[in-house]
């Protein structure tokens, strides 16, 4: 299945096509998952994205791939923690590559703790994990670097500090609605 085209779209940073399959590759076997030409194909194209993409414009690069294909192959990304999902308010799911850890090295099957960019004229997403030495979350609340648990662990006390014993989150969500760069011009 090769990509409709050869060239870059402005969402995607300029990669090597090789050295990202390679790594799409590496990151499949480190994380004990099957490697097929489906995966390797659809990974690789979220460590190139720039922003979180749609299933549909995965699907725009790989025309040959079938739908259902696809999304077995979104499916297995996220569940790996390779990769994760995105929900927005224009009810259109966007996933973007990322590797989830515990501390102890092992995949994380919790949800994706970190936060989000979503740009109000083009809909791009963008993740605030940050690449820095603390990530967006942290950098923002600093208590949540200086404390060995997770933020999600934190946040949590902070929700029983406020509205009391019993309420217990499951799902932190933090998006940041804006323009991004491209659109702020």
């Amino acid at each position: 299945m090769k990509p409709k085209s050869a060239a870059p779209s402005a969402h995607h940073h300029t990669h090597d096509p090789r050295e990202v399959h390679a790594l799409a590759e590496v990151q499949l076997r480190d994380a004990a998952v099957r490697v097929t030409q489906a995966r390797v194909n659809v990974l690789a194209t979220l460590i190139a994205a720039r922003s979180a993409v749609s299933h549909q414009d995965i699907q725009d690069t790989f025309v040959d791939m079938d739908r259902v294909t696809l999304y077995r192959a979104l499916d297995c990304l996220t569940e790996a923690g390779l990769a994760h999902k995105i929900a927005s308010d224009d009810r259109i799911f966007r996933y973007s590559a990322g590797t989830e850890h515990s501390e102890h090295g092992t995949h994380a099957h919790a949800q994706h703790q970190h936060g989000h960019f979503k740009c109000t004229r083009c809909a791009r997403v963008f993740c605030l994990d940050g690449s820095g030495e603390a990530g967006f979350l942290e950098s923002v609340l600093p208590a949540l670097a200086s404390k060995p648990q997770s933020a999600a662990t934190q946040l949590q006390t902070a929700l029983q500090k406020t509205l009391g014993k019993g309420f217990q989150s499951h799902e932190v969500e933090l998006t940041i609605k804006g323009w991004c760069a491209d659109c702020a011009d």
